[in-house]
């Protein structure tokens, strides 16, 4: 399971993972014991864990990034907050995990689904692994960057289209009677 198979759906609790596709829209299951699928609609908001990110000073960081500061973080010993804690705990575990997370934007509710959403994921994706695949990505990257840039081809031109120069002959306008009361 990676994260860009992982959703979340307005109003519906918890987190989803993708099992197929239908023309109008998904077909999840849920990511807990009981493995529910069911289909989404286009009108349902689905949110990929992939393309979320979190706003900070600097630039916006990628949740895939903040889980594996996060699951770093739990390793070392430092606890998840909880509801309960109180909104300056939980921006201080914050601070801990992402320091220049941008206070004004990220509200404590979004911090509490971030942890949430760990909780939930940490079991099923191995962050360690995703990092050295996303080093290895990287490096694959610079190569073929190096490569492209070595060897310049030409793009190959589609051949024209025949048109036709016959006209289409004109159609005679067509008669209504309407019934004079």
């Amino acid at each position: 399971m990676e994260l860009k198979d992982v959703v979340s759906i307005g109003g519906k609790p918890g987190l989803h993972l993708i099992v197929g596709r239908r023309p109008n829209g998904l077909i999840v299951e849920s990511i807990d014991d009981r493995k529910k699928r069911t289909p989404t609609s286009l009108t349902q908001k689905v949110s990929i864990l992939e393309d979320i990110s979190i706003y900070t000073h600097d630039e916006d960081v990628r949740l895939r990034d903040v889980f594996k500061s996060l699951d770093a973080k739990v390793k070392d010993g430092l606890s998840i907050p909880v509801k309960k804690d109180g909104g300056d705990a939980i921006r201080g575990f914050f601070k801990e995990v992402l320091p220049n997370f941008d206070d004004e934007q990220v509200y404590t509710s979004d911090i509490l689904k971030v942890c949430s959403w760990y909780t939930i994921v940490k079991g099923h994706i191995d962050f360690q692994k995703e990092e050295e695949a996303d080093d290895a990505a990287d490096g694959e990257e610079k190569k073929t960057s190096a490569t492209k840039t070595s060897k310049a081809v030409k793009p190959k031109k589609a051949p024209a289209k025949k048109v036709s120069t016959k006209s289409a002959p004109a159609k005679a306008p067509k008669l209504t009677q309407r019934k004079m009361s």
